[in-house]
């Protein structure tokens, strides 16, 4: 994830937690067309960024992200729009596979930040 990318959802993160509110109002949804790169960019997110070079470095924001692709933000999205921006991508993408990636992460984070 660029760092730019890193310091904008950083900034907003921080914007939400000095209004008092918890990070419960945010969540991430990545586009990335390659699930290595989604998933490295979805880890970042969540327990900083691995590379230690960007403004996560250290950082774990803890938000939960998901892919555009998912089922849970398909459905919020209506469905023209959807059709028309993201519909041809999503038939040549394996959304299961994506789905079923992006949910091991979220659970993964849920495991380590509970304890």
């Amino acid at each position: 994830m660029e760092a730019e990318n890193q310091a904008n959802i950083k900034k907003l993160a921080q914007d939400e937690s000095a209004l008092g509110n918890t990070n419960k109002n945010i969540i991430v949804v990545l586009g990335a067309s390659d699930f290595e790169g989604a998933e490295i960019s979805a880890e970042t997110v969540i327990f900083g960024d691995p590379s230690f070079t960007g403004p996560l470095a250290g950082v774990s924001l803890r938000l939960p992200v998901y892919h555009i692709l998912e089922p849970e933000i398909r459905d919020v999205i209506p469905k023209d729009i959807y059709e028309e921006h993201l519909g041809i991508w999503a038939m040549t993408v394996d959304t299961e596979e994506l789905g079923r990636r992006f949910r091991a992460i979220r659970e993964r984070s849920l495991k380590v930040f509970s304890d």
